[in-house]
C-alpha cells in the first residue's frame, strides 16, 4: 500500500512516485502536518520536520516542561481557543455556549480502494488498487463526538483527496458553526496565489499575487452555485514557477455552493491554507446519532509546472469524477437556437434552422428558452414546465421526432431551479420561494429562487420535467441558472435549521440531478449558469460539460477558456460559433477565428445559419469534417498544453498531443495585427523528440481579398494557401513554428488566427 503507519514514531506517510505527505500524532493527541510536497524515500523517524521554540507569549499545550504550541505546530485540522490564534478548520458550539474542543487521536483505518461520498459528488475509482485511503478518527471525550479524517491517495497520480465527518456520539446538541474539508500548512511563504476569477462573459480570468502576511483569499457567498466571480480552486506556486517548470500545489473544491479558499500567513511566515463550505450563515445541528459530511478537496501537487498540474486534473476528473455513457465519448456537434430567435419562435422556424444544421453536418438540435407554459419573454413561465402549444402545437414529443427524422438528435433548455412570479408554479406556492416573510424579496433577471432545501418542492419539479422528458425523443438538456440566491431562508425549516438552508438546497440539486440521470442515462447534461457562473468539480459530476460563458465572442473566449483549463478538462468546456457582430460584444471576428477557438472545447454553432452566404456555409462543412476528425483527440484522448497565454500579450496559443504522440492540434490566435513587425516562431510541447512530423496548416483569407488594396502595396498573391512542411519534434519545440504576420495580416483584419495539424510521418 502506498500509506504506511510507523508505529514507533506516531507517524503516517502518504506517498508514491511523485508526492510525499506525511503526518505525525503529538504528544497532545493531535495531528502535526509535517511535510507535503515531492517524494521522499520512506524511512520510521521524519520527528526533525517538527520544529518548537519558546517564544514570548507562547500558549503550551502539553504539561511542563514541555514546549508544544498550536499556534507555531503546522497542524492537520486546527481549532481556534487553545493557543492557536489563526483561522481554524472547524468550530463546535456545545449546549453551554463554550466552543472549545479536544479532538485527539483515537483510531485509524487504511484500506485499498476509496470510499463514495454520495450524496455528495466526489472523485471516484474504479477498483481498489487504484487508490488507498487513510481515515483517523480523532474524540472529543467532553461532548463525545467523533471527527474523521479521510485521506486518499491515487496511486498513479499525485493527488491527494480530503474530506472530513462529525458523529456525534453523546446526548448533548453540538452545533458545527465551521467544518472545513481541508487545511494545509507550509513553513514558508514564499509563493504567489493563483486564482480564478471574474464576472459574468469574463468568467475564470487567470489571477496571481504574491502572498503577504495575513490573510488573503477567495469566496462564493451566492447560494446557488460557486459563482463568476470566484471559482473554487486556488494554487500555491513558487516566484520562479512557469507552466512548465517549478513547484506547484493545487486545491480544488468538489462542491458547487458557498465555499471558502483561504491563505493565511503569520508573521513567522508559516502559510495555511483552508478549503471548504463558507461558514459564513452556516450551523449545522447534530444531536445524538447524527452525522455531518464534508465535500471533497482534491489535492494537485507538481513539481513540472502549472501546466503538469492542469494535466493532472484534466486526466483525474474527466475519469474519476466525471460519470456515465458520456464520460469516455466524444461530444456531438450541436447548434443552439438561442441567438439565432431568442423567445421568437414557432414549430416550422425551428425545423427550418433545423434543416439547414442537418445540410452542414450538426449531429444535435437543441431547443433554448421559451418553449414551455407563457415564456415569451423572461417575465413570466418559469416553474411551469409544459409545453406552448402556441409555438409548438405538437408539443416538445412531436418537435422531438420531427427533428429526428431530418436525421439530427434533439436536446432541450430548462431552469429547475428557479420561479416567476407570473406563474401558475407560484400562485399555488407562494411560500416555496426562498425568503424572508414579511421582508421584501430581492428579485434578479424578474425571477427567484425555488426552495430545494424542501424535498416536495424538488420532488414536484422532477415529475414535471420527467414527464416531459418521457414523452419526447431528448439526447440533451441544457440545465441553466440564472441567478444567485439572496434572503436565504426557508419557509419549510425550523429556526435552529434556517443555517443548514443553503447547504440542503445543494443537496437538493445534486439529488434532482442524480434522479435525472439515474432514469435517463443516456441524455447528455450541460450545466450551464447565466453563462460559466456554474463551472465547478460538483456539476461536473453530474453534467459532464458547462456552458464556459454567454461571451461567446472569440477573442474573449481565449481568456475564458485558457483561464478554465487551469483545472477543468477541455471537453467540459461548452464553447460555439455565434453570429457577428457578437452579441455580447458587438465585435466582429472572422468565421475562422471563431471556429478556430471553438475546436477546443465542446464545439457548436449558436446561430441561424439561413442568414449565412454560400462561401460561409462552405467554411461551416469544412469546420465541421475538421473537428470530426480531430474531436476524440481534442475531448478523450489528448493532453492539453497552454502555450501563450491571453492574460501576457497580444498572442494565445495552445494544443493538445496524442497519448502515443503521434498526433497534435494546435491553435495560434494573434489579438492585433502588427505593423512592420518583428520575427516570431511558436514552440510546442509534449511531442516525441526524434519523430518526423508534417505539419500543415491554412493561410486561406479568412474574408474575400481587396485585389486593388492588394496590388497598391505590392502585397503577392496567395497561389497555394496550404502550407506543409516536414520537422522533427526536437525543431517544433525548440525552433519552433515560423509564425508569418505579414500573411496574418493578409488573412485577417484583427483577430487572426492558424490552426496548426501535425502528424507523425511514417518513414
Amino acid at each position: 500500500m502506498a500509506i504506511i503507519f510507523h508505529e514507533k514514531t506516531n507517524t503516517f506517510h502518504l506517498t508514491n512516485k511523485d508526492v510525499s505527505y506525511l503526518i505525525r500524532i503529538m504528544e497532545n493527541g493531535q495531528l502535526e502536518n509535517l511535510y507535503y510536497g515531492k517524494a521522499l524515500k520512506d524511512r520510521e523517524d521524519f520527528s526533525y520536520m517538527h520544529e518548537e521554540g519558546m517564544r514570548s507569549q507562547m500558549s503550551i499545550n502539553v504539561p511542563e516542561p514541555g514546549m508544544l504550541s498550536m499556534h507555531y505546530t503546522r497542524q492537520e485540522y486546527p481549532v481556534y481557543g487553545t493557543g492557536d490564534y489563526r483561522s481554524p478548520a472547524f468550530t463546535v458550539l456545545q449546549e453551554n455556549g463554550s466552543r472549545i474542543s479536544n479532538y485527539v487521536y483515537a483510531s485509524h483505518s487504511i484500506f485499498a480502494g476509496k470510499k463514495s461520498l454520495e450524496p455528495l459528488p466526489s472523485t471516484y475509482v474504479e477498483s481498489d488498487g487504484e487508490a488507498s485511503t487513510l481515515e483517523i478518527t480523532l474524540h472529543d471525550q467532553i461532548t463525545d463526538t467523533d471527527l474523521t479524517l479521510s485521506y486518499t491517495l491515487y496511486e498513479n497520480y499525485p493527488v491527494i483527496t480530503r474530506n472530513a465527518r462529525f458523529l456525534q456520539k453523546g446526548s448533548e446538541k453540538i452545533v458545527l458553526e465551521r467544518a472545513l474539508s481541508a487545511s494545509v500548512e507550509f513553513i514558508d511563504m514564499d509563493y504567489e496565489l493563483v486564482h480564478l476569477s471574474g464576472a459574468w462573459s469574463r468568467e475564470r480570468y487567470v489571477k496571481s499575487r504574491k502572498l503577504e502576511t495575513g490573510i488573503q483569499g477567495i469566496q462564493g457567498l451566492n447560494g446557488t452555485c460557486c459563482g463568476a466571480e470566484f471559482n473554487p480552486f486556488l494554487a500555491l506556486k513558487r516566484p520562479d514557477t512557469t507552466e512548465f517548470q517549478g513547484e506547484v500545489y493545487g486545491f480544488s473544491f468538489v462542491y458547487s455552493g458557498n465555499f471558502l479558499a483561504q491563505a493565511e500567513v503569520t508573521t513567522f511566515d508559516m502559510t495555511r491554507i483552508l478549503m471548504g463550505i463558507n461558514p459564513e450563515g452556516f450551523a449545522w445541528e447534530l444531536k445524538q446519532g447524527e452525522s455531518f459530511q464534508t465535500p471533497e478537496v482534491v489535492m494537485v501537487y507538481s513539481d513540472q509546472g502549472l501546466n503538469k498540474m492542469s494535466q493532472v486534473y484534466h486526466r483525474l476528473y474527466r475519469t474519476r469524477l466525471m460519470r456515465g455513457k458520456w464520460r469516455d465519448q466524444a461530444r456531438p456537434i450541436l447548434l443552439n437556437n438561442w441567438e439565432a430567435t431568442y423567445f421568437d419562435f414557432n414549430e416550422e422556424k425551428i425545423l427550418n434552422i433545423a434543416r439547414k444544421a442537418k445540410e452542414v453536418g450538426v449531429e444535435l438540435f437543441v431547443l433554448d428558452d421559451g418553449w414551455f407554459g407563457a415564456r415569451n419573454d423572461d417575465y413570466r413561465g418559469l416553474g411551469d414546465w409544459y409545453v406552448n402549444l402556441d409555438k409548438l402545437p405538437d408539443g416538445i414529443s412531436g418537435l422531438s421526432r420531427k427533428v429526428e427524422e431530418l436525421g439530427l438528435k434533439f436536446g432541450l433548455w430548462v431552469e429547475l431551479e428557479m420561479v416567476n412570479k407570473d406563474s401558475d408554479l407560484y400562485r399555488a406556492h407562494p411560500d416555496w420561494l426562498i425568503g424572508v416573510p414579511d421582508r421584501f424579496e430581492s428579485h434578479a433577471r424578474h425571477q427567484h429562487v425555488l426552495d430545494f432545501s424542501r424535498k416536495e418542492v424538488v420532488d414536484y419539479i422532477y415529475e414535471m420535467i420527467s414527464k416531459v422528458i418521457r414523452e419526447s425523443s431528448i439526447s440533451y438538456i441544457k440545465w441553466d441558472m440564472n441567478r444567485y440566491m439572496t434572503e436565504p431562508y426557508s419557509r419549510g425549516a425550523a429556526p435552529s435549521e434556517q443555517g443548514m438552508v443553503m447547504h440542503r438546497y445543494m443537496l437538493g440539486v445534486y439529488d434532482l440531478y442524480t434522479r435525472l440521470t439515474t432514469e435517463f442515462p443516456d441524455i447528455l447534461f450541460e450545466s450551464c449558469a447565466s453563462g460559466g457562473a456554474r463551472f465547478d468539480p460538483g456539476m461536473l459530476y453530474f453534467a459532464p460539460q458547462t456552458w464556459s460563458s454567454d461571451d461567446t465572442d472569440a477573442n474573449e473566449r481565449t481568456k475564458i477558456q485558457y483561464g478554465t483549463s487551469m483545472v477543468y478538462p477541455i471537453v467540459s468546456m461548452g464553447s460555439h460559433v455565434s453570429a457577428v457582430p457578437n452579441h455580447q460584444l458587438h465585435r466582429t471576428t472572422s468565421l475562422a477565428t471563431r471556429a478556430n477557438v471553438a475546436y477546443f472545447g465542446t464545439f457548436g454553432y449558436e446561430l441561424d445559419l439561413n442568414l449565412l452566404t454560400d462561401n460561409e456555409i462552405e467554411q461551416v462543412k469544412e469546420q465541421i469534417r475538421f473537428m470530426k476528425e480531430y474531436r476524440e483527440l481534442i475531448q478523450v484522448d489528448g493532453d492539453f498544453y497552454r502555450l501563450l497565454s491571453p492574460f501576457a500579450g497580444n498572442d494565445t496559443a495552445w494544443m493538445v498531443v496524442s497519448q502515443d504522440k503521434q498526433t497534435a492540434v494546435a491553435g495560434y490566435y494573434q489579438r492585433l495585427n502588427w505593423v512592420n513587425a518583428s520575427w516570431y516562431r511558436l514552440k510546442l510541447k509534449g511531442l516525441c523528440e526524434d519523430t518526423l512530423y508534417e505539419v500543415s496548416y491554412d493561410t486561406t483569407p479568412d474574408t474575400p481579398i481587396n485585389l486593388e488594396l492588394e496590388a497598391a502595396y505590392g502585397i503577392r498573391a496567395n497561389n497555394n494557401p496550404r502550407k506543409t512542411y516536414q520537422a522533427y519534434g526536437t525543431e517544433l519545440m525548440y525552433a519552433g513554428i515560423p509564425i508569418d504576420r505579414d500573411m496574418l495580416k493578409r488573412k485577417s483584419m484583427d483577430f487572426a488566427s492558424l490552426i496548426f495539424e501535425i502528424k507523425k510521418v511514417n518513414e
